[in-house]
């Protein structure tokens, strides 16, 4: 028990010093953005598809239109209306150089509701981005700015909140600040996963130990020594957090690693910007949660990762193991209050167990940090320095698949489990003779896990384009036009003018086989603004835009290789008056029909006459 004792001893001191190297953030300056409890159902650091989350997702009780409220005093920076993104989302810069964010707004303050809204229509943009400077939008700390909602890319009614440096950009961790959120619960430890690296962690299936809690912290239980024979190893977790409230479980704070009380490494998430967060991918054993895994956080950074997570150390955190010695292993996560797991073994190599490789197939590799490309007769792909986190196979495989208006062959390099940080570049040469009437209506198509459609550029021969995966990559030529459907309405018999008297919106879902590129409609020769906020169907609602009358409508289409639909119709709006209910009729059991019937039939029956006997 003595070494336990040590050891608790020594995480104790790095814990304080730990803290001590923290930003001091301003304390008590930000107020809660909502006005209610403040309860969390995501938090900074949260493990999402491509990128980490980089704010608070803050609970409505799943209600929409709650009031919004001003972290701090400010102005209004900048307000942004983004399809599939932030939704409706407002910036507040503050004196002290910092801003907040909020997202997935609903309806702004009113006066600056109308300013936005004139500013769509003079843009003729659902989508708007505006700037503003000190002095056009102040505000105070809690005045009222927006209502709570769910547009862009929110699965449900919450506010996203951010806090972030004013002049970087750099997003912050809002846990930090001191809002009045209550956490007493340490980081849960799951499973611990070793790699041999020696070779790419894309290239194996990690090896599992289970996790136990005990009171001198977890443990692979009945196994206190890994006994192995790898010279070179790393190590990643399943881990996640929870507040003291409960809720989903959400993402650590930090993590660190020591061999023999030597810092080997640690990842701090304090303090992320935008460009950064899809450093994620070199974070998490991305091929393993590809293939429908749990999220395994690397103890070690990636050869290809010049992210910001992990702290520059003497170790990258990988262990070589040069002698038969045991060796004692730390885990330290924190969640960001100060909560502390722990993780205690030891690691040990045995040259009995060091087994003869299978023999492995020779493949050509793509290394990170340097420019890698593949090059064939018909297809080339060029990635810069900087697109790998760790060595990939160059695995290419041609072939001729005659799809409907495919000008190429298929070409498919690796697939999508191999994570790409920046854009990589495809040239395909065209097998087909193209008309002329095609050549600008190329487009390339990555298949894979779903499909990504870019519009083809020519140079010289080749068609080119940029993608942000591995996959099969094939070009079509796109020459049939997007679809457009009716808005709605009823006719009368001889009359093309649709009624939309009994409406209060109109609704358009756009349909394109490669894609849409632009979607405008007017009234009366005007544009009108239609929302389009989860990117698939377009709505308008009716407002004092469109009178009492008859009006025209107009609907235009364009998908990205250039073909354009247009639709027209006449509509007439009226005031609406609801048909009066119908009456309310009361079917009869056949029993008390019955009844009635024998009733009735009673009464229409004449009665014999009864003569009176004289006395």
């Amino acid at each position: 028990m003595q070494w336990r004792f040590l050891v608790w001893l020594f995480f104790i001191g790095n814990v304080i010093s730990g803290r001590a190297q923290q930003p001091a953030y301003p304390k008590g300056y930000f107020r809660n953005p909502m006005g209610i409890p403040m309860e969390l159902s995501a938090n900074f650091g949260e493990l999402r598809p491509n990128h980490w989350h980089m704010g608070l997702d803050i609970r409505t009780g799943g209600k929409e239109n709650l009031p919004v409220y001003a972290a701090a005093g400010g102005y209004i920076a900048h307000v942004g209306i983004r399809p599939q993104s932030f939704g409706r989302f407002i910036i507040i810069n503050h004196p002290n150089g910092l801003s907040t964010l909020y997202a997935h707004l609903n309806d702004f303050y009113p006066e600056l509701e109308s300013y936005v809204t004139e500013q769509q229509y003079k843009k003729e943009s659902w989508a708007v981005e505006l700037d503003f400077k000190a002095g056009e939008f102040d505000v105070t700390k809690g005045q009222f700015i927006a209502y709570s909602g769910n547009t862009g890319g929110s699965q449900g009614p919450h506010l996203h909140f951010e806090i972030l440096d004013t002049k970087t950009t750099k997003r912050l961790n809002p846990s930090l600040f001191d809002f009045p959120l209550v956490d007493r619960v340490a980081p849960t430890l799951l499973r611990l996963a070793m790699y041999d690296r020696s070779r790419s962690v894309y290239e194996q299936t990690p090896r599992f130990y289970p996790l136990k809690y005990t009171d001198s912290g977890y443990i692979i239980p009945k196994m206190p020594v890994i006994v192995t024979g790898l010279n070179r190893i790393s190590f990643a977790l399943q881990m996640h957090d929870k507040s003291s409230t409960g809720g989903s479980p959400n993402g650590v704070f930090s993590a660190s690693l020591y061999i023999d009380s030597v810092l080997q490494s640690r990842f701090v998430l304090d303090s992320i910007d935008y460009e950064e967060t899809d450093y994620l991918n070199a974070q998490i054993d991305y091929k393993y949660d590809y293939k429908g895994g749990a999220y395994l956080q690397h103890l070690s950074r990636m050869p290809g990762d010049n992210g910001v997570a992990y702290i520059r150390t003497a170790s990258d955190g990988v262990l070589t193991l040069t002698d038969t010695l045991p060796h004692q292993v730390y885990a330290e996560v924190k969640d960001a209050y100060g909560n502390t797991a722990y993780l205690n073994f030891w690691i040990q190599h045995d040259d009995s167990l060091s087994a003869d490789e299978a023999e492995r197939l020779t493949v050509a590799k793509m290394i990170p940090n340097r420019v890698n490309e593949i090059n064939k007769p018909d297809f080339d792909m060029y990635l810069p320095s900087g697109c790998l986190f760790d060595t990939v196979p160059a695995y290419y495989y041609r072939d001729n698949a005659a799809a409907y208006n495919s000008v190429s062959a298929r070409h498919q390099v690796n697939d999508p489990s191999y994570p790409v940080h920046n854009d990589l570049t495809v040239r395909i040469k065209p097998d087909k003779s193209i008309p002329a009437d095609w050549k600008n209506k190329l487009v390339i198509v990555k298949s894979g896990k779903g499909n990504v459609v870019r519009k083809a550029e020519w140079k010289d021969d080749w068609l080119v384009a940029r993608f942000g995966d591995f996959g099969s990559f094939q070009a079509f030529a796109d020459i049939t036009p997007p679809s457009i459907n009716e808005p709605g309405g009823t006719r009368s018999k001889n009359d093309d003018t649709l009624n939309m008297s009994a409406m209060t919106r109109i609704l358009f879902t756009p349909a394109d086989n490669f894609g849409l590129k632009r979607f405008r409609v007017e009234l009366d020769s005007q544009w009108i603004r239609f929302t389009n906020d989860k990117s698939r169907n377009w709505i308008y609602r009716f407002d004092e835009r469109c009178s009492y009358g008859i009006h025209h409508l107009r609907a235009i289409a364009e998908d990205l290789a250039g073909n354009t639909t247009v639709k027209e119709w006449w509509f007439r709006r009226n005031p609406y008056t609801p048909p009066p209910p119908k009456k309310k009729v009361v079917k009869k059991t056949s029993e008390k029909k019955k009844k009635e019937e024998d009733k009735k039939k009673k009464s229409t029956t004449k009665k014999p006459s009864v003569k009176k006997k004289k006395k």
